[in-house]
């Protein structure tokens, strides 16, 4: 007993002392189909190889710091890489990424980010030895919407996606066909003035027409084929969310909503420890490399 006992004590110093461990944050550039990306990457101390990399995307025009989202102190407890690319500027001369915005369109504006994200995978994989199977994306607004749209073009690579505050395109709902399930999990405040709940078919916001976040998410939950779905109200800390998780899909693929009841357009880190709810999602769609 005294032996587990100390195993034990050893388990949570280590834990107490890794988790207090900073990492190392490096920055960089690469180029792509003549643009040039630079990118952010966290590794914590003592990272393993093939350890899981998370990718995140900003939102449109945001200058938001990699610190701002919280998720580097997740990885410290739980030993994954994060990388923080920056899209090149648009016309507007704001840092984005190419979703297929209305102003874009009408403008004949038009890059290939996705090819960009996974030729950055491919490259961190290769420069780091990250894992070949344990790789996601999560993103903010803008970033959001590359999430969806990994999700149906490049579900491949990504094994699970998460975006907040993001949208489903109409272009995109009625243009593109889900390859294969892909687990997905969105966080939306339901009075989000910019990505609104109830979606946006007239355009009345600028982006181009959009579905509502319940169509988006039923979407999903038909592609991977969920038979059931649990409901769970979090603890509350500033708004009340309400946790819908859709489980059973095929492969264990799952599609997981979390309705922030009254919140706005924002990482919701007011209402929740987002970083955290992301890695238990994306922790549940980790596999072996062999």
């Amino acid at each position: 007993m005294k032996n587990l006992i100390s195993i034990f004590a050893a388990i949570v110093l280590f834990s107490a002392t890794a988790s207090a461990q900073s990492g190392t944050m490096t920055t960089d550039s690469l180029r792509y189909k003549g643009n040039t990306y630079t990118y952010h990457l966290y590794r914590p101390a003592n990272l393993p190889e093939r350890a899981p990399l998370v990718v995140m995307f900003h939102g449109y025009g945001s200058r938001s710091k990699p610190e701002r989202y919280g998720l580097n102190q997740v990885a410290d407890r739980y030993g994954f890489a994060v990388c923080y690319p920056r899209g090149p500027k648009d016309f507007k001369d704001k840092s984005c990424w190419d979703v297929g915005y209305e102003f874009h369109r009408e403008k004949g504006w038009k890059r290939d980010d996705v090819g960009f994200a996974c030729r950055l995978v491919r490259y961190l994989q290769k420069a780091y030895s990250f894992s070949r199977k344990n790789i996601f994306a999560t993103g903010h607004s803008n970033g959001g919407e590359m999430c969806y749209l990994l999700a149906y073009k490049r579900p491949d690579l990504f094994a699970a996606v998460a975006p907040v505050s993001g949208l489903t395109m109409e272009w995109m709902y009625r243009s593109l066909k889900a390859k294969c399930p892909v687990s997905l999990f969105e966080i939306h405040g339901t009075k989000d003035k910019t990505s609104a709940w109830e979606g946006d078919p007239t355009n009345e916001g600028g982006w181009g027409a959009y579905i509502a976040v319940p169509q988006a998410i039923g979407y999903w939950v038909a592609v991977n084929r969920c038979t059931h779905c649990e409901r769970e109200e979090l603890p509350l800390m500033r708004n009340k969310v309400i946790a819908h998780r859709y489980l059973g899909g095929t492969n264990g693929s799952e599609v997981w909503l979390y309705e922030v009841v009254g919140g706005g357009h924002s990482w919701a880190d007011k209402d929740l420890d987002v970083g955290e709810h992301l890695w238990k999602f994306f922790a549940r769609h980790i596999t072996s490399e062999r």
